[in-house]
């Protein structure tokens, strides 16, 4: 499980130095092969261990053929989907069309996501979190059956 957020330093040729804590698991859950894609609702990038993402793949394959909205977000999910694989150092090679498309520069978060662990740019991520922040009541205004069961 990813969880919090990590500010991360991304080096000139656009690798990243995954945190400590989550190199071993990544190495004994998927050999330290992950999957980055675009996200679906902002400009961030969505970075799956390859075992999840394997799943992710094969439900997006059984959605129907003749259904455009599926069409369309299994081409966007997995034809921007790239394979990253850890180095002996701890790093990943993000690829410069991905990180063009998140904006990353040299500063950035890693924000955990439970199974998968989203990239943004850092001065992205501060304002987009303030902004969640300042919805919150809006969230929890008629809550949904799930959100309720939730007891935070």
């Amino acid at each position: 499980m990813f969880r919090g957020n990590h500010p991360l330093k991304m080096d000139a040729k656009g690798r990243l130095s995954m945190p400590t804590r989550y190199r071993g698991d990544l190495a004994e859950q998927c050999g330290g092969r992950v999957i980055a894609t675009v996200g679906l609702h902002e400009r961030f990038l969505s970075v799956y261990p390859s075992s999840h993402w394997q799943a992710i793949e094969d439900a997006l394959h059984r959605l129907p053929a003749v259904d455009r909205k599926a069409q369309k977000l299994r081409r966007l999910l997995i034809g921007n989907a790239s394979d990253c694989d850890m180095d002996s150092h701890g790093r990943i090679l993000i690829p410069p069309e991905l990180r063009k498309f998140a904006g990353l520069e040299r500063q950035v978060q890693m924000v955990g996501a439970g199974k998968k662990f989203e990239l943004w740019d850092e001065s992205k991520w501060s304002r987009h979190r303030d902004e969640l922040l300042g919805q919150v009541d809006d969230l929890m205004d008629q809550p949904s059956d799930e959100l309720r069961s939730l007891n935070l």
